[in-house]
């Protein structure tokens, strides 16, 4: 799904994880559920700390919405989640939730991890 060249980016991003990421995705037989798993299959292809497991439509939460993804450290629950295929803008929020999530800590300015 992801070009190469947007592939080999992320694959230098993620070397920067310091602890491993939980992907859990929620499908369906639909269209939509086949292409997040696509994504989400070349997003852990390029690091061997992102895994990607499936669940039941719905199975955290009833009437949640389908397809979707959530992430979390291995263990914890999830801290943030996707209900729509991340791609343009938002896969940079993507790459930017791994980081976070895989221990990565955010560039911030002095003043703003003050306050």
């Amino acid at each position: 799904m992801l070009e190469a060249e947007i592939k080999s980016q992320l694959g230098e991003y993620l070397t920067r994880l310091a602890t491993p990421v939980a992907i859990t995705a929620f499908v369906d037989g639909g269209e939509a559920s086949r292409e997040m798993l696509a994504l989400l299959s070349d997003v852990a292809s390029v690091s061997d700390k992102v895994t990607v497991t499936g669940s039941a439509a719905g199975g955290d939460a009833k009437g949640a919405h389908v397809p979707r993804f959530a992430l979390a450290s291995p263990g914890e629950p999830a801290r943030i989640a996707f209900a729509v295929l991340p791609l343009g803008h938002e896969f940079t929020s993507l790459v930017l939730a791994l980081l976070q999530t895989g221990g990565y800590p955010p560039r911030l300015d002095a003043s703003v991890i003050e306050q």
